[in-house]
């Protein structure tokens, strides 16, 4: 059976990150935390976890890095291990853990040719559920933006851009090299996987939001700013993709 370590990426989660774990722990007995300097009590639960149950591992920056930092080192982290992937879940109740397995499941799947999936990226946008959210008009508006933008530069089919709940094999992990810190990481992991003709599944996953005011940070909060950035970062990595590419002048 195929090992695949769970991570997920807290940053100031004391509502929700014992419960998050336990649910987790269900479907998986492998899993990291990355606390990315979280101030808001959720250092001293994980902590206190580590230390009366042993059942999870803890990953902790010393300061506030951002979500794409929080994923690098899970990479970075998986990559050190024994391990044949990695599956990403969010820690704010958004995510479903019983889709765990089905996550592995697809990334361990060979189509009917033989080739082999790289990335399973969830997709609330695959399928309706019942019970599903309203997604806030803005961040659907620049999700869908972003996505169409993406497959028309990248020559992708995704229909969800930004979901945080993935799947990767070893072998994707290795081909990533992830420098963008924030929200947009998950923009630099599409370009790179077009570069190294990864295959991309999607798997439809419920749309849950349970914030709907949960802020991006300062000036990202703006959508129109926001828009921008997502299209400077995927601007930033298409150039460092060409630069890298052999016998590109430099």
């Amino acid at each position: 059976m195929p090992r695949f370590l769970t991570a997920l990426p807290v940053y100031n989660e004391a509502a929700h990150v014992s419960a998050v774990l336990d649910e987790v722990l269900r479907f998986t007995p492998d899993v990291l935390v990355v606390d990315d300097g979280s101030t808001d009590g959720t250092s001293p639960l994980l902590a206190a976890r580590v230390e009366q149950r042993g059942d999870i591992r803890v990953v902790q920056h010393p300061r506030n890095q951002g979500y794409g930092a929080a994923l690098a080192t899970a990479f970075r982290e998986t990559l050190a291990g024994p391990w044949d992937g990695l599956v990403t879940i969010d820690c704010d109740g958004q995510h479903e853990p019983q889709l765990i397995p089905a996550f592995v499941a697809a990334a361990t799947a060979r189509a009917a040719g033989g080739s082999a999936t790289d990335i399973v990226s969830g997709s609330r946008y695959l399928q309706r559920f019942t019970g599903d959210s309203e997604p806030p008009a803005a961040r659907r508006r620049i999700n869908a933006e972003i996505t169409a933008e993406i497959n028309r530069r990248l020559g992708l089919d995704l229909t969800d851009a930004f979901c945080g709940f993935k799947a990767y094999t070893r072998r994707a992990l290795e081909q990533l090299r992830i420098h963008e810190t924030g929200y947009a990481m998950p923009l630099e992991v599409w370009v790179q996987a077009a570069a190294a003709s990864l295959r991309i599944v999607e798997l439809p996953v419920p749309l849950v939001y349970l914030d709907l005011a949960r802020s991006f940070g300062g000036a990202l909060d703006d959508a129109a700013t926001r828009l921008a950035y997502y299209r400077s970062v995927l601007d930033r990595a298409e150039a460092a993709v060409a630069a890298a590419a052999p016998g590109t002048a430099t």
